[in-house]
């Protein structure tokens, strides 16, 4: 995206989950389109998350301010609602409006410190229910909790957008049953949710990122292929691209994939590159 184009300047944005990964890269193109974003996550300090990964959420405020954008972070655990009560309050008192919510925050990642790798396991049965919680506690509801104290503001705006981060397993089989479930319920609820709101001029859609270079990602890099992966930053382009099209509630239902966002809008990652959609069979 040109920085000299601008397409969210005055709109007020929501960023779950942004202390690093999908959801930072997201918050600085969104911030770098024109927004002013709001953005949450448990992280306040670097070197502290459980996960072992570098980040913060004021690291990241740190980062869009450096590229004169505007973003306020505020510590939030999606697992508790008098903190996202919070977040939602803030917002409303300082602009009694908000315009997209980019619901990205998600748990059931805990095989990465809990010492039980998916990679290595051989069956729904043989996996914690905790995983099962945390993908449904901190993904789903998260996502549920937070749609429903965003509609209310994006109602006295008279219009907005909502946008859940998914993935190819939704469509598919293989990709373990606690993981594909909540993706396909994520999918779901954001049809619904369509259908409910388009009276309100308000759409909801998920999209779908191809393999994105994370702090998580990059740290296996040497046994991955990378020529055709995504930064961050370019979820963030598609969802910038998508918020400023005149003919938004025509998508909005809609399951998208951000590479044919990228085709479809005219826009590249931030390396130039223009990545390959791919396919729910390829992942």
């Amino acid at each position: 995206m040109n920085r000299l184009v601008k397409p969210l300047i005055g709109k007020i944005v929501l960023v779950t989950g942004a202390s690093r990964g999908i959801g930072k890269g997201i918050a600085i193109s969104l911030s770098l389109a024109g927004a002013t974003v709001y953005i949450t996550g448990r992280t306040i300090d670097e070197n502290t998350s459980a996960s072992g990964l570098q980040g913060s959420i004021h690291t990241t405020v740190e980062e869009i301010k450096q590229l004169g954008g505007i973003c306020t972070a505020i510590q939030c655990d999606h697992r508790n609602d008098k903190e996202v009560e919070k977040v939602f309050e803030t917002i409303a008192t300082e602009h009694n409006r908000l315009d997209i919510l980019v619901n990205n925050v998600w748990g059931g990642y805990e095989h990465f410190t809990d010492g039980t790798e998916f990679w290595n396991e051989k069956g729904f049965w043989t996996q914690p229910l905790s995983r099962w919680d945390s993908m449904f506690a901190s993904g789903i509801r998260a996502h549920y909790a937070s749609s429903v104290l965003a509609v209310p503001l994006m109602i006295l705006g008279k219009q907005g957008l909502i946008v859940n981060l998914s993935f190819f397993a939704a469509k598919r089989t293989d990709k373990g049953v606690a993981y594909s479930t909540a993706k396909a319920a994520t999918d779901h609820m954001i049809a619904c949710m369509a259908d409910e709101m388009r009276e309100y001029n308000i759409a909801a859609v998920s999209i779908y990122p191809g393999l994105v270079r994370t702090e998580s990602v990059m740290k296996a890099a040497e046994y991955l292929d990378l020529s055709n992966s995504e930064s961050p930053q370019f979820i963030g382009r598609a969802i910038a691209a998508i918020a400023s099209d005149s003919q938004l509630m025509k998508k909005s239902g809609l399951t998208l994939i951000a590479a044919e966002l990228a085709q479809e809008y005219g826009f590249t990652d931030i390396d130039g590159k223009q990545p390959r959609p791919l396919s729910a069979a390829e992942i």
